[in-house]
């Protein structure tokens, strides 16, 4: 699997962790100082980059969580039926359909960008 282990205090925003066995884009992250008994504890928010679910992970800051590493690629639609776009990778070559997102409008010979992660993907705007 393309992941990586990291800490959760190298974490930030803006960046992905696995959150549930799903790779999540981190909205949120906070620590709380260290207490009487404990270590620093961070508090991840984030939301699921393939499902859109949002989820939660509280870790002490020097524990290890898994990091996805979540490609971005290079496509150009070759066709569009109904809310489905097939793709060519402009890299492989290889074809296949993903779901059009909302508010997007593509049509024949257009480049497009998207998320690639075992297998799931996810076109980007």
């Amino acid at each position: 699997m393309p992941r990586e282990q990291k800490q959760v205090r190298e974490l930030q925003e803006g960046s992905y962790v696995m959150m549930d066995d799903a790779p999540c884009k981190i909205n949120h992250y906070s620590t709380a100082k260290p207490g009487k008994h404990g270590s620093a504890k961070a508090r991840v928010e984030g939301k699921g980059v393939f499902d859109d679910k949002k989820r939660s992970l509280s870790q002490p800051v020097d524990a290890k969580v898994w990091v996805p590493i979540i490609q971005r690629k290079q496509g150009q639609v070759v066709n569009v039926s109904g809310d489905e776009v097939q793709v060519m990778d402009l890299d492989t070559y290889d074809t296949f359909t993903m779901r059009i997102p909302e508010g997007e409008d593509f049509s024949s010979d257009d480049n497009i960008e998207y998320l690639d992660y075992e297998g799931q993907r996810k076109i980007i705007g």
